[in-house]
């Protein structure tokens, strides 16, 4: 690990604020607790509710710019959910709008690590699925981490009663210790130069 402290901003949605958890932690705080860096990171979430990934292409670098230090390890992490089917965006929409904010972070000298959307509702389930297979080719193309929750969570029993248990759409303390899991266990260590303790 280098001499610079992490900072790290969080872009996203209700999910990646942590929306339904009653320990208010969300996966992102999870994650953080288990991030064992000294100094420990500074972790900026910047959470939209409801937000598509065009309005997260639209206000990431602006508002992470403000949040960044010439003094820290700057990096970014693209938390996706699920807006862009509300929202009827095209495939080809949400793959230019995740396309366009690696590229920019690239050239910003910026290193990103992108979390896909959760399963939510059963009737979106093989859109969503599709969503998340175009996220993770756009961030493949560009050497970025990228952790697929669809796959592993769609059918997974704990991970649908929690969502039963609340609205149907947020999970709760369960679920978001499930997707942080996926999160530390798909190269979060590595992209971040720590040693590998979250076994």
């Amino acid at each position: 690990m280098g001499e610079l402290p992490l900072r790290l901003a969080v872009i996203g949605d209700e999910l990646a604020a942590g929306a339904g958890d009653p320990k208010g932690l969300g996966w992102v705080g999870r994650v953080a607790a288990r991030t064992h860096a000294k100094p420990a990171p500074m972790v900026l979430t910047l959470a939209v509710p409801g937000e598509p990934s065009s309005g997260l292409a639209a206000r990431w670098d602006e508002e992470t710019a403000r949040r960044f230090s010439p003094d820290a390890d700057n990096r970014l992490i693209v938390a996706l959910g699920r807006a862009d089917l509300d929202a009827g965006l095209s495939l080809a929409r949400s793959r230019l709008n995740l396309a366009n904010i690696l590229d920019v972070a690239e050239s910003r000298h910026v290193p990103t690590f992108v979390v896909g959307p959760p399963p939510g509702r059963a009737e979106d389930g093989a859109q969503l699925t599709e969503l998340s297979n175009a996220y993770n080719d756009v961030a493949t193309r560009r050497q970025v981490p990228y952790v697929e929750m669809c796959s592993p969570l769609a059918m997974h029993e704990q991970w649908l009663g929690d969502l039963a248990a609340g609205d149907g759409m947020l999970p709760g303390q369960a679920g978001y210790g499930m997707m942080a899991w996926l999160v530390l266990h798909t190269g979060w260590h590595e992209w971040l130069g720590l040693p590998d303790d979250a076994a």
